[in-house]
């Protein structure tokens, strides 16, 4: 069971409605500041300046030490630097992580008592985009008024404290072995997985040297895939956004399952037996039909708009609340709070167990979906039965503008037209990436040919009205 009991999370009570309050904002988006490496924001001079405008907020509220992780990619090294020198600066101590699960750096943060928490990473991005996140001293995201603070203070000349006061930097060289151990204390100790074969697929990311440990310590049959980055191999054709290496993997080895982490390991799909993919909303529906099977449920479900429509009706049926979020484990997390709730996600694989953690954690859903296995000695696949998802079209198109998809007339007509043909039976949705120069399309209804047929239809609108890049 698990051995500490999460402090109370104050700073998490953020308004759902957040989605508006980004457009105050210059640099952060929904997950802290990514981008690609080399363009503004995203340079070495900008991040010095971050690190500092930081340093200035938190010596605010006293001395104190942040805690720098970071993934894989090449860029990570440079980006730990001037972090490190703009902290400095402003008379902050850091104390470095290396590579390290965004998860990780949460639980870290909060146990070793820092201020904050600072992550260098771009998730499921390619090697060359990089980003900077930050979590409060509760292993939460950052509040927003925090936020708008380190924006105004980045408005401000850059300062050095006298020399006296300068910040030091230490390395933290047992990071990983606690962070294992904290995984392995959010299941039973009864929990053995002595005879159970599963292939692991780190993306050759942060969790490169975390996952497999955890598996094998609890007595599993690891077999490992994605454990040799390079700084320029994170996320490619690998991990969660493309299971079909571990898929191929699991079937060729006859394993148990397969499961499958982004880059920072925030995010986890899973391959049973049979070689079909789980997303996040197979997974969530799992752990939370095996939670309330033994009476153990906190309150309803929190999903976004992406959750599928027959993953909302299944947990429906279960006499479960189920209420939607924008996209963002940030949004999921603030109406957990909000309504006292302990479990959320989406169909990426971001899903948040507040009675565990703080933020969405890839193993430790993997551990959770292992655990409702184990208790019911169940395969990965019997534990999806019940869940009978709608067809979900997800189309990304690439785009060079920044104006909202709404505001079109013609997009504005396409999506009324859709919502006729699909009526109460279905929906749609547009909405532009937080993280990436895409528009993303998603169509569900139940006919899976009419689906295809209607997303296709608007993507060709979308393509364009919105001058779209090859």
């Amino acid at each position: 069971m698990i051995k500490e009991r999460l402090p109370q999370m104050a700073l998490a009570r953020v308004s759902v409605k957040m989605a508006t309050s980004t457009k105050e904002r210059r640099y952060f988006g929904t997950d802290g500041i990514r981008g690609r490496v080399g363009v503004s924001p995203i340079t070495p001079e900008f991040v010095l300046k971050l690190g500092w405008a930081v340093g200035k907020v938190l010596a605010r509220n006293g001395s104190g030490k942040v805690l720098i992780g970071k993934d894989t990619r090449i860029s990570g090294y440079m980006f730990e630097s001037v972090l490190e020198a703009g902290l400095s600066a402003a008379g902050i101590d850091t104390h470095l992580l290396g590579p390290m699960p965004t998860p990780a750096i949460a639980y870290l943060t909060r146990t070793l008592r820092a201020q904050a928490g600072i992550v260098i990473s771009a998730s499921h991005n390619p090697y060359y985009d990089n980003g900077i996140k930050f979590f409060s001293a509760q292993g939460t995201k950052l509040p927003d008024d925090v936020e708008l603070a380190i924006e105004g203070q980045l408005a401000q000349p850059m300062t050095t404290v006298d020399s006296a006061a300068l910040g030091k930097a230490i390395r933290i060289v047992d990071a990983p072995g606690r962070y294992i151990e904290f995984c392995k204390s959010t299941v039973s100790s009864s929990m053995i997985l002595n005879g159970l074969k599963i292939v692991v697929d780190c993306a050759h990311g942060a969790a490169y040297h975390i996952a497999p440990n955890v598996l094998r310590e609890l007595g599993a049959e690891v077999f490992e895939l994605g454990v040799e980055p390079n700084g320029l191999n994170i996320n490619l054709e690998c991990g969660a956004t493309h299971p079909d290496k571990l898929r191929a993997e699991v079937l060729a080895r006859n394993a148990d399952l397969g499961i499958a982490l982004d880059g920072d390991g925030d995010r986890v799909v899973m391959i049973d037996h049979r070689g079909h993919v789980l997303d996040g909303d197979d997974l969530l529906y799992i752990i939370v039909k095996h939670k309330a099977k033994f009476g153990l449920m906190k309150g309803g479900i929190v999903g976004t708009v992406m959750s599928n429509l027959g993953f909302e009706q299944s947990v429906t049926q279960l006499g479960l609340d189920f209420i939607r979020t924008p996209v963002g484990d940030r949004y999921i997390m603030a109406e957990l709070v909000n309504r006292g709730w302990s479990l959320g996600g989406e169909p990426s694989g971001h899903i948040v167990c507040l009675e565990l953690t703080t933020t969405g954690d890839g193993i430790i859903t993997a551990l959770q979906v292992l655990a409702a296995m184990h208790d019911e000695n169940s395969s990965l696949a019997a534990m999806c039965c019940g869940l009978k998802k709608f067809p979900q079209i997800l189309l990304n198109i690439k785009v060079n503008q920044i104006a909202s998809p709404m505001d079109n007339p013609r997009i504005q007509q396409a999506v009324k037209d859709i919502e006729s043909v699909l009526g109460t039976r279905g929906r749609v949705l547009l909405r532009r990436s937080g993280t990436e120069p895409l528009m993303r399309i998603m169509v569900e209804g139940e006919e899976e040919v009419q689906v295809k047929k209607l997303a296709g239809q608007l993507a060709d609108v979308v393509t364009t009205e919105f001058a779209v890049e090859g």
